[in-house]
């Protein structure tokens, strides 16, 4: 979801940087070469004029990205740029770029991104003196959603607001100063010392940086402008302190999320076969909710537990902690009115509850890991449909993981332990071909349900969950 304001000096009291615990400042410049960077795109030209870089625009060419070849997540970037009147430009955070073209779900519109094309969002260097247009330090989203902040054009009131301040704040033909906050989907931006721009938004959390050099087209007069950048520092920021177990921040609950399990009760959760939780089978203790071994068969204890609630959009949080060999899963969009089914998908007498898991194993010592798929049944993977990345990074058995699933109407993400493992779409031709070669081949429009209980698996395995979190993703 994102959230998009201009918002006064009054509010900026309460800047993230004031929250969080920040590391030491780290140049991004080196200050002699581009070691470090890549370029991708179009074909402008970047280059050293000593402690500068400088991005020269080129006819007949698209936008071109000079981006770090490491991602970041959350931090504090500043620099300085000066640019010709005549130039548009940008530095993008946390942007991508994708080997296969991939579409997003926002709000109901399938988003179309082409291979090899950076993506994600920028923060404006804008000066369109012409049009009278002071955009810079607001936020556009690259080859995705287009403007964010401001979010009405350039004749609606924060449109004309935003120019209006830019036109007090700017430096035509002189250095201007960028200070940009983006921590957890809170990204925050000021221009000469002025707060300029704030956002929530949750599409993108992790990503390269990269300084923009837009394309020109066949515009003679703007051929060979320039865009100067210098004094490039980040800061990474380290997350807050987590709160105890079971419990939400202040932070957390402005955000919107609650708890889906308390950490004391069975509240709020049911049996997946009945409306009372199971009578054995699960432990709550010292805030963990447990599953008891019962030789690691499925649902023969006392089975899965599913929310009482249904689901639609939403983001959900889920601490998990494995013991050696052992197979559990986290469901969502789950039918608890369909039959379980074998692993060939014929209807099972016992069995876990229909959903989508994302997959709790012990990849190197349960056989499962080398069933499915290309590892589609391994640790965070899309159970039995769509492996997880090779860049997951899983701690030690006995050590507490994060999952978080991410649903935003077909478009679905998993991560592990802040990690993007699987993306996919619902409703695309891939995860329907995926469904027709799985186990789940026989259950019409599988995956596709508009909303379902969220699950906790029970499949007889030494198994504790502690942090179940929630929130609901609605509107822009």
């Amino acid at each position: 979801m994102h959230h998009k304001s201009i918002i006064n000096s009054a509010l900026f009291t309460c800047a993230l940087s004031l929250v969080c615990q920040a590391q030491t400042p780290v140049p991004l410049f080196n200050g002699r070469d581009l070691s470090g960077w890549v370029q991708r795109g179009g074909k402008a030209t970047y280059a050293i004029e000593g402690n500068e870089i400088v991005g020269t625009s080129v006819l007949d060419t698209g936008n071109t990205f000079l981006c770090t070849a490491q991602n970041y997540g959350d931090f504090i970037l500043e620099y300085e740029f000066k640019v010709d009147p005549k130039l548009n430009s940008g530095v993008q955070i946390r942007s991508e770029v994708f080997d296969e073209a991939k579409t997003v779900e926002w709000q109901g519109r399938t988003i179309q991104i082409p291979a090899k094309r950076v993506h994600g969002y920028q923060i404006e260097i804008d000066p369109d003196v012409k049009r009278q247009r002071m955009w810079s330090a607001g936020i556009f989203d690259e080859a995705r959603r287009a403007w964010l902040v401001p979010d009405d054009g350039q004749t609606g009131p924060n449109g004309r607001a935003f120019s209006e301040r830019g036109r007090k704040i700017f430096k035509p033909n002189d250095w201007n100063h960028v200070r940009v906050e983006a921590v957890g989907d809170s990204i925050s931006t000021w221009l000469n010392g002025t707060p300029c721009a704030e956002l929530k938004d949750s599409m993108t959390s992790h990503g390269f940086i990269a300084l923009q050099v837009h394309g020109i087209g066949k515009d003679v007069e703007k051929n060979g402008t320039q865009v100067r950048w210098r004094n490039l520092t980040i800061t990474e920021v380290k997350a807050p302190a987590k709160s105890a177990a079971n419990t939400l921040t202040p932070e957390e609950i402005a955000a919107g999320w609650r708890l889906l399990w308390d950490g004391q009760t069975t509240t709020g959760w049911r049996s997946a076969k009945g409306e009372e939780f199971p009578a054995h089978g699960w432990l709550i203790q010292d805030g963990q909710l447990n599953v008891l071994d019962s030789g690691g068969k499925e649902a023969v204890g006392g089975g899965d537990i599913i929310t009482r609630e249904t689901f639609t959009e939403f983001e959900l949080l889920v601490d998990f902690k494995l013991t050696p060999g052992a197979n559990s899963g986290i469901k969502y969009f789950v039918q608890p009115g369909l039959a379980a089914i074998t692993a060939t998908g014929a209807k099972a007498a016992v069995g876990s509850a229909i959903g989508l898991e994302f997959q709790i194993l012990d990849d190197a010592l349960h056989p499962d890991a080398k069933l499915g798929r290309d590892g589609n049944r391994t640790v965070s993977s899309l159970y039995d449909l769509i492996p997880a990345s090779a860049s997951k990074q899983p701690n030690a058995i006995g050590e507490w993981n994060t999952a978080r699933v991410l649903v935003r109407g077909n478009h679905v993400e998993h991560w592990l332990n802040d990690t993007k493992v699987v993306e996919y779409e619902r409703d695309s031709p891939a995860f329907r071909a995926a469904v027709a070669a799985s186990k789940y081949k026989n259950i019409p429009g599988f995956g596709e349900w508009p909303s379902g209980h969220i699950l906790l698996q029970e499949h007889g395995d030494a198994v504790s969950f502690r942090n179940v979190k929630v929130r609901a993703i609605v509107g822009p």
